[in-house]
């Protein structure tokens, strides 16, 4: 008898393996590649959906809001800003490391850090500013530790824009009304800092794939200010007609630049040799984060109010669907090509 309850005890142990492990095979399966990941704000997850389908086929864990989300070069894992709630006494000051193949999130305490926001991966490290503390900070993904920081000096530094190579990044200072241009001089260490105005509260904001032009959204006034790499000074502010911008990106090809307009939930589509208002499309309530795919066919766009995100052909610049991904969609980044 007690052989038997030997016997019986040996083969549940392995059935229970046989699930854990064919649960670990079917997750790791689930994430299909390419794969948009969408982060919603009110319900504190990770959205993973697969775009071939537009179905989400599994959910991560977050901290509280969490508002950017960055891919790591290899696809297997996201970093999150968890902002947190914007009651004043309660800024966040995390990031959640998730692994993308079991969904298993790390919260990561970045302390005395607050209100982390803008958000890249670049070089093996993440990038990612810090609004209360006027800041850019960098994480070493293998120690989670914090390795480099630098102020700003500027207001609610807020988006972050990692050039090519790493020797340039662009912040905007939505409260500074600014942007900045910091730059690599001689050593790792050594960087230097131009401070551009702009118009009122830049927000939205991308580099032009040929790093020759930085693109501002102004979110209070209604302008976008074209700014010369090269020179530094803005060359030209124009109108768009917003309400409240929120995200700008280039398509890959630089001919178009998307602005989103989270008050009237509007996608703005300029075309950016002309400087003109091509079409305006109406997408639904809070328009809001903005991606493009990377070979530029179409443009994923998060309705935050709606729960989904708008799927936006960039040839004949219709809606061609939605995805219906959570509470709050907001940020969103892209695994594979």
């Amino acid at each position: 008898m007690p052989g038997v309850v030997s016997m019986l005890v040996r083969a549940v142990r392995i059935l229970a393996l046989f699930f854990i492990l064919a649960g670990a095979v079917v997750a790791c399966a689930q994430l299909p590649s390419p794969a948009l990941l969408v982060l919603n704000k009110d319900d504190n997850t990770l959205a993973i959906v697969d775009p071939a389908t537009n179905i989400i086929v599994g959910t991560a864990p977050t901290g509280e809001a969490p508002h950017e989300v960055a891919a790591s070069s290899d696809g297997r894992f996201a970093y999150v800003t968890n902002y947190g709630p914007f009651q004043p006494d309660q800024p966040g000051n995390t990031l959640s490391v998730i692994d993308l193949g079991t969904r298993h999130e790390t919260r990561v305490d970045v302390s005395p850090l607050r209100r982390p926001h803008g958000v890249e991966f670049a070089g093996g490290k993440v990038y990612f500013t810090a609004e209360l503390n006027k800041a850019i900070a960098r994480l070493d993904p293998q120690t989670q530790k914090l390795d480099w920081l630098l102020g700003t000096g500027q207001n609610r530094t807020h988006m972050l824009v990692l050039a090519h190579g790493l020797d340039t990044i662009f912040t905007a200072n939505v409260q500074s009304n600014t942007i900045s241009m910091i730059e690599r001089r001689s050593t790792p260490d050594d960087w230097t800092e131009t401070v551009i105005a702009v118009g009122k509260g830049p927000e939205g904001c991308d580099l032009s794939p040929n790093g020759k032009e930085f693109w501002a959204a102004n979110s209070g006034d209604g302008t976008v200010s074209v700014i010369d790499v090269a020179t530094k000074k803005v060359v030209q502010t124009f109108n768009v007609g917003t309400r409240h911008s929120n995200r700008l990106k280039f398509t890959p090809d630089g001919k178009l630049v998307l602005v989103s307009d989270v008050a009237s939930g509007d996608l703005v589509v300029i075309d950016a040799a002309s400087r003109k208002v091509t079409k305006r499309l109406q997408l639904g309530k809070a328009a809001a984060g903005i991606l493009i795919v990377p070979d530029g066919s179409r443009a994923y766009v998060a309705l935050t109010a709606d729960g989904k995100v708008a799927i936006v052909d960039l040839k004949t610049l219709t809606v061609t669907g939605d995805i219906a991904t959570g509470r709050g969609p907001d940020g969103m980044a892209w695994v594979g090509r």
